[in-house]
């Protein structure tokens, strides 16, 4: 059932201004079935939460590169769990240092993808986590 009917917001948290990794991995995920919602550039916590709430999303897709990662997108999981939305799978790519990623997961995002990642990595991780959570 790869991707079927499943619905995925893809966002730029914050200030960064370069978004073709997210423009890559939205792509990715259309193709292999999902429904992508992409929200552009410079959307705020608060901006993403609410979309991924009235698009009724089952997973929520960070992109980062602007090093305010570990502000950003803990906020983004609790504005999800303040509006009854911890249920989404939130997950996160960009650059992050490996030092953070614990501190990231611990506050509630799912999965971290690095530089380099193949798409199909995300494609199948997405899958797998969605389909065993359905």
């Amino acid at each position: 059932m790869s991707g079927t009917s499943l619905r995925i917001l893809i966002a730029k948290p914050g200030l960064d201004g370069h978004d073709r990794g997210a423009k890559v991995v939205a792509r990715a995920l259309r193709d292999a079935g999902f429904e992508v919602i992409y929200t552009g550039l410079r959307q705020t916590p608060e901006q993403i939460a609410a979309a991924a709430v009235q698009e009724d999303v089952d997973a929520v897709g960070l992109s980062i590169l602007s090093g305010a990662h570990n502000r950003l997108l803990p906020e983004v999981t609790r504005l999800l769990e303040a509006a009854g939305a911890g249920d989404i799978l939130v997950f996160a790519g960009g650059i992050i240092p490996e030092r953070d990623i614990a501190g990231l997961k611990a506050a509630g995002v799912d999965e971290i993808f690095l530089p380099g990642t193949p798409t199909g990595e995300i494609v199948a991780y997405l899958n797998r986590r969605l389909n065993d959570a359905a």
